[in-house]
């Protein structure tokens, strides 16, 4: 008798960003269709900003949802937006 095997699908569903480095009191949240973003210090929620929109962005230039593209691709460009 064969065995079946579940095949294993990864999906990317939203991108989630946390930031640490806050040195006050302000309470920084930024929610999008694909992504939410939470803390950090101005700058690092700035930074986070910058790069949950040129990849949401990116992929709507391609047609594409966060959902509907590859997790490597997603990675890819998370890499390329923080190179900038």
């Amino acid at each position: 008798m064969s065995k079946k095997t579940a095949k294993k699908t990864v999906e990317t569903v939203g991108l989630v960003g946390l930031g640490f480095d806050s040195q006050d009191e302000h309470k920084r949240i930024t929610k999008g269709d694909e992504f939410l973003l939470v803390g950090g210090s101005a700058e690092t929620h700035e930074r986070m900003q910058d790069v949950a929109i040129h990849v949401t962005e990116a992929l709507k230039t391609k047609g594409k949802r966060l959902q509907d593209a590859e997790v490597k691709e997603v990675v890819e460009l998370i890499q390329k937006a923080m190179d900038r």
